[in-house]
């Protein structure tokens, strides 16, 4: 089955090396939507000899995971795994991730980061349970970690999905998707590296604020 990760990237000069390097061991191909970045971010995932696509302004991490995905299908993909560029995820839980669809088990896969106990600040585990909350009071999805960037899914699974959000408020829309298209599910623990670095890329307040907005507007037009 051949495995491609899609990483999203905006401005990522400081990590995108290294993640490419240490995924290299655990897929078979690598595709980098580098959305419209202003810093050395192309000319790093162009020297580790892999796919780029390129949005000529910045659309937002909805916008990159909608051509990630249609991009790894027109490459042959079986199955597609979503993984941040911060390094905040650990990609030798890779085969983890992907085992329920290789048993065919599941269609998506969810990482999350609440399966077991470890440390994270507190701001994010917050705010995470409240999207948790609206995810599944707004769309009768129900997960333990809404706001995960680490996912894998089968080609069935991915063919399935219809993204029209362009911005943060996508991860509330793929567990939209999964429960109206009763693509079957399955969480697996993962854990989460925190840096000063990873936790500058996240949703601070207003953001966050930002996104509820979009997620209550979905309502209407999706």
């Amino acid at each position: 089955m051949k495995t491609v990760a899609i990483i999203p990237a905006f401005n990522e000069e400081k990590t995108l090396g290294g993640v490419i390097s240490d995924l290299k061991k655990y897929v078979n191909q690598i595709i980098v939507i580098d959305d419209g970045s202003t810093d050395k971010t192309n000319q790093i995932a162009r020297s580790k000899n892999i796919k780029i696509y390129r949005h000529l302004i910045n659309r937002g991490l909805g916008g990159v995971l909608k051509t990630g995905i249609e991009a790894a299908l027109q490459n042959g993909a079986d199955i597609i795994i979503t993984i941040d560029a911060d390094g905040q995820h650990d990609p030798s839980e890779i085969p983890k991730l992907i085992k329920p669809i290789i048993e065919q088990k599941a269609d998506a896969v969810i990482g999350s980061r609440f399966l077991t106990r470890q440390p994270m600040p507190l701001f994010r585990r917050v705010g995470n349970i409240f999207f948790n909350f609206v995810t599944f009071f707004l769309f009768g999805a129900k997960t333990t970690d809404s706001q995960s960037g680490m996912r894998a899914f089968s080609k069935k699974g991915a063919q399935s999905l219809e993204i029209h959000s362009n911005g943060m408020e996508v991860s509330s829309e793929i567990l939209k998707e999964i429960k109206i298209k009763k693509i079957r599910m399955k969480e697996v623990p993962i854990k989460s590296i925190y840096t000063d670095y990873s936790l500058s890329k996240g949703q601070g307040l207003l953001p966050g604020i930002k996104t509820l907005i979009k997620i209550l507007w979905s309502l209407f037009n999706f």
